[in-house]
């Protein structure tokens, strides 16, 4: 028996790669076994998690479920955000980055079985220009890749990876001044991404030591890596040996000022944002209530 009592699910179908009838059903059977009340709502538009996680907290609900990809759950924790309604994720996207990191299960089953067996965290959430991020955001290449992928209809790690590969000769590095925690200095980079938890997705770990509890963003700044070192600059950041690497600089900091000398392509959670200069980053601690696997004792 689960002490939820009632709990809220958001679904976004087309998330991933496709959509199950029977996964609805499969929800309500694992409440109804648990004497769980649930409530299903499907997204219908962009923004609509938001609502619906607002809706949720209106209701008096505890609890939200989103199942989606980062952007969905970037969404609905918008909803939630500084309120006693606690998040949990089932991963159905295409990165999973944030599920990934905390140890949430792919699987839908495994997932579900948080319901009975949990902890609740509270997990820092991240600022940029007053805009939410939850997972891993950034300036450059990855934000000029996040405008294009899906365009087509394809999304997918393969489709991904395909589009890296085309657009990777033609971005070039850019130089920006950053100040981190009053401290000035200028760079050139290929990315510069802000991260909370340790992964993109799909175990591409950008920033291996990040925590979403320490109060604190990985500034992590990447070099155009020389195409005969690419991969193995690709094994060390699945192996989550990026500290090795000497194209990548990672810096703890709270605040971060960015100023560009161009507008600049940048993502946050993996959907795209219109180009811009000048960014202003800043940690939220423990803002966000996360419901996350009980046996992990560390995020």
């Amino acid at each position: 028996m689960s002490e939820l009592g009632k709990v809220f699910f958001i679904i976004n179908k087309y998330s991933g790669t496709g959509y199950e009838p029977a996964i609805e059903g499969r929800i309500i059977d694992r409440c109804g076994e648990l004497g769980i009340v649930c409530t299903i709502q499907f997204t219908q538009h962009s923004g609509h998690a938001t609502e619906l996680a607002k809706q949720a907290v209106s209701e008096n609900f505890k609890t939200v479920f989103v199942m989606g990809g980062d952007g969905t759950i970037n969404e609905a924790a918008k909803g939630l955000l500084n309120t006693d309604t606690a998040l949990g994720i089932l991963p159905k996207g295409s990165g999973n980055g944030l599920a990934g990191h905390l140890g949430i299960s792919k699987n839908l089953t495994r997932a579900l079985d948080l319901l009975a067996s949990h902890q609740i965290i509270s997990m820092d959430t991240i600022a940029i220009n007053k805009q939410l991020s939850v997972n891993v955001s950034g300036i450059g290449f990855d934000g000029h890749i996040a405008g294009l992928f899906g365009k087509n209809g394809k999304r997918g790690l393969i489709n991904y990876i395909r589009l890296v590969i085309r657009e990777f000769g033609r971005f070039k590095e850019f130089p920006m001044d950053i100040t981190i925690d009053g401290k000035k200095i200028s760079r050139d980079s290929f990315i510069l991404a802000f991260a909370n938890s340790s992964q993109f997705g799909n175990d591409a770990r950008i920033a291996p030591t990040a925590s979403v509890t320490d109060q604190l963003i990985d500034i992590c700044f990447i070099r155009k890596v020389p195409l005969l070192q690419v991969f193995g600059f690709a094994f060390k950041m699945f192996m989550g040996k990026m500290e090795q690497s000497e194209f990548v600089d990672v810096i703890k900091g709270k605040k971060i000022t960015v100023e560009l000398k161009a507008p600049m392509a940048f993502h946050i959670d993996g959907e795209s944002h219109h180009d811009e200069k000048s960014f202003n980053v800043e940690i939220q601690p423990g803002s966000l209530k996360m419901i996350v696997p009980k046996n992990i004792p560390s995020f």
